[in-house]
């Protein structure tokens, strides 16, 4: 790729501007501000860039099934669905990342893992991935992240210089990056994969107590991936692999089904936890915060139409029931405004009127009109407040809960640095303790062979540092792999 002067960025306007990696926040670890205006315009202008199809995991699967409490977790959480015996119908979507409509289904890319639960106080959105990590802690660096990842725009190809240009030059990614380029990186099936909550959340229960907790949806068919050989044999055998083998595991009545854990840290140990807990490159170690079994999530019935239950499902971390809440996690506060405004330029402001976006509760909300609305509001009258009987909001239902406190300037800087906080921690344990030795080998396979095509020399030379500030020793196998290839 041709290398030009270096420039200041601006906004569409040509206005400067501050900063291409920090969102302007109360204080370091404090809530992203609306009036972060380039921001909002990143996100909003990401948002509109592909017609029709989704801008990011274009390509999925999905079915609807069912999540049953197995375990009392109330102490936790007073939300609808996870209460003792309940049963909640779901929906549940499946996808790559980065490949458009058309791309094969085996890829190395994450996958992601949408699940939509119908609840009897409203659609709860859980939107995660089958890696508990990212490649990002802060939401202004997404859309770079995506393009760097997509295709080049001289050209239309795919470009292995981008991505580990990207990479190399944001040294968070380094955790996601292990995982993709390790075993889990191209799973067998859709059935053979965990998924995560990625992000930490907050649940409150029924006396106000407040907790944050991870997701971990496990996998009972158990973990299985395919070889980076295999992978693209399949490619060419059957680009669409993962989702005729959900369709057909339903159909002959094999319901693939998750158990839901979850990690649970009181409210108050996160301010000197080793690690910051709400930095999405970041796991909680489960020997400091072990696993609690929830439920399990079984899918046992395939759409009768794809387009209308699949590619019109829309997923949003927004949809949050009483009982859970946010954290002050970058990446997820920049995903609450980004997921609606992108559903609402993709297939219209109406989309929650959809079959598969429609809560199984009744609704009495004050939208009302756009394009393609076939549901009036039945309100009485359309304003609040009202004197015919509308419907009023209820504090009620939430409690007192004002979330968590954030004081500070207006600040465009990381998060507050933790003891233990570093990029390449915790990605060189998992290369040295998660992996035996079969699967090391295999990632300076996949990593060599990745670095091998078509990634220019300065980038090279920089993505050899990158791997050995993760582990010395596989930092140098992939180091004599890449001469020999």
């Amino acid at each position: 790729m041709t290398t030009f002067n270096v420039q200041r960025t601006t906004n569409n306007a040509g206005i400067p501007v501050e900063s291409d990696e920090h969102s302007l926040t109360i204080g370091p670890d404090g809530p992203i501000l609306l009036q972060d205006h380039y921001l909002i315009e990143k996100m909003a202008q990401f948002n509109r860039e592909r017609v029709p199809e989704r801008v990011v995991h274009a390509k999925g699967s999905g079915a609807y099934g069912r999540f049953e409490v197995t375990n009392d977790v109330s102490r936790f959480t007073k939300a609808d669905l996870f209460q003792p015996d309940r049963s909640t119908r779901m929906l549940a979507r499946f996808s790559t990342v980065a490949g458009e409509q058309g791309s094969p289904d085996t890829w190395r890319d994450p996958r992601g893992f949408a699940l939509k639960f119908y609840t009897e106080h409203g659609n709860y959105d859980l939107v995660g991935n089958n890696t508990p990590v990212f490649f990002v802690r802060d939401t202004i660096k997404f859309q770079d992240f995506i393009r760097s990842q997509k295709r080049r725009p001289d050209n239309g190809l795919r470009d292995n210089d981008m991505q580990w240009d990207f990479w190399t030059l944001s040294p968070e990614s380094a955790h996601q990056v292990t995982w993709l380029m390790g075993d889990r990186g191209i799973p067998k099936t859709y059935r053979h994969m965990n998924g995560y909550g990625s992000h930490t959340f907050m649940w409150i229960n029924a006396a106000g107590e407040q907790f944050w907790i991870k997701y971990h949806f496990k996998t009972d068919q158990g973990i299985e991936f395919l070889t980076q050989d295999e992978a693209d044999a399949m490619a060419g055998q059957n680009a669409d692999a993962h989702r005729q083998d959900l369709w057909e595991a339903i159909e002959r009545g094999d319901h693939p089904s998750w158990t839901l854990y979850v990690q649970v840290m009181p409210f108050a140990e996160a301010a000197g936890y080793r690690f910051n807990p709400f930095d999405l490159t970041k796991v909680w170690p489960h020997g400091d915060y072990p696993l609690i079994e929830v439920g399990r999530m079984t899918l046992d019935t395939n759409p009768e139409d794809f387009f209308v239950h699949i590619e019109q499902a829309a997923f949003e971390p927004s949809n949050m029931v009483p009982g859970i809440a946010p954290s002050p996690d970058k990446m997820l506060l920049g995903r609450l405004f980004s997921y609606p405004d992108t559903h609402r330029y993709r297939i219209g402001p109406n989309y929650a009127q959809l079959p598969p976006n429609r809560p199984h509760v009744p609704v009495h909300s004050y939208a009302k009109d756009g394009p393609m609305r076939f549901e009036p509001n039945r309100v009485g009258a359309p304003y609040a407040p009202n004197s015919y009987g509308g419907p009023a909001a209820s504090p009620e239902a939430y409690g007192d809960l004002a979330g968590w406190r954030a004081t500070g300037d207006m600040v465009r800087q990381p998060y507050t640095p933790h003891a233990e906080d570093d990029d390449f921690g915790q990605p060189g344990t998992m290369v040295r303790e998660v992996m035996d030795d079969a699967a090391r080998s295999r990632l300076v396979s996949n990593v060599a062979g990745h670095l091998s095509d078509g990634v220019s020399a300065p980038v090279l030379e920089r993505a050899l540092r990158y791997w050995r500030a993760i582990d010395q020793q596989v930092g140098d196998r992939i180091a004599d792999a890449v001469k020999r290839a």
